[in-house]
């Protein structure tokens, strides 16, 4: 697990923990199974009657795999292009071969493939920019399911409380107070079940996913550029400064300056990884 997920639910846990035991004679009071019931249930249920269940399914292991800790190793890869582009460059096509079986990355795998296979250089870049606009699409779909389903929680919060409502209704009369406030509870804490599970669960499961795409997208990028320029019969030595400067200037693009004019000190860690498509 990533640390700003793992701080994020130490944090959430803190504060939501804090303010239920300082403000609640009866923590028990917000366990309510049968509101929980309605919301999760009917979120599912919903969510299934929207797509398909082969892809609910893998969405599901996608949320899983966002909450990791997932690096990319974006010195790996630039590395390994420049040894073959050397080996390309002195056209030894056999110490290609042997190096192509021990690249991780199966996207710069094809690529590499491609550019020995003597594949013409536009068939080589449609064929990786639709690989790469298919990827982006699927994660995008899923991040889509994750935002969808923080519309319905929210929504099927309500019907619990319009539940309990009418059935708080039809027990007024009721000298029992336990059945009032068990349909008084449903009524209440639905709502907060399901503004939970939206803005804490879905909503940031969808944004991270997002990013981790972009992420992925920029380092497919620079293997696609890795690629045509090994078909260009650029030397290694052009390859290799040519990718550096593709990474720090994207690092230079997403990086804040300082209030005070400085640049910010970049504090993250570099990305590391096996690839940039796992699938």
């Amino acid at each position: 697990m990533n640390l700003s997920t793992l701080l994020g639910i130490l944090g959430s846990l803190l504060v939501f923990g804090s303010v239920i035991a300082f403000s609640s004679q009866n923590i028990d009071a917000f366990l309510n199974l049968p509101g929980l019931g309605i919301v999760v249930g009917g979120t599912i249920a919903a969510t299934l009657m929207s797509y398909p269940f082969h892809e609910v399914m893998r969405v599901f292991r996608a949320g899983a795999n966002a909450i990791r800790e997932e690096r990319y190793d974006v010195t790996l890869d630039l590395e390994e292009i420049v040894q073959v582009s050397r080996y390309w460059f002195s056209q030894n096509l056999r110490r290609i071969q042997d190096r192509l079986d021990q690249i991780r990355n199966p996207f710069l795998r094809t690529g590499i493939q491609l550019v020995i296979d003597d594949t013409p250089m536009d068939d080589v870049s449609d064929l990786l920019n639709w690989r790469m606009a298919r990827l982006r699409a699927r994660e995008q779909a899923d991040a889509q399911m994750f935002r969808t389903m923080a519309t319905y929680a929210p929504a099927f919060g309500m019907l619990g409380t319009l539940i309990g409502l009418i059935n708080l209704l039809l027990t007024t009369e009721n000298d029992d107070f336990t059945v009032i406030a068990v349909n008084l509870g449903i009524a209440l804490i639905t709502t907060f079940y399901g503004i939970l599970l939206a803005n804490l669960v879905f909503r940031p499961i969808a944004i991270k996913l997002e990013r981790r795409t972009e992420e992925r997208v920029v380092l497919m990028t620079m293997v696609l550029e890795g690629i045509m320029l090994m078909r260009k019969g650029r030397s290694p030595g052009y390859i290799r400064e040519t990718l550096r400067s593709f990474m720090e200037n994207h690092s230079d693009e997403i990086r804040q300056a300082a209030p005070n004019g400085e640049e910010e000190p970049d504090t993250d860690e570099p990305a590391s990884g096996e690839s940039t498509e796992r699938r």
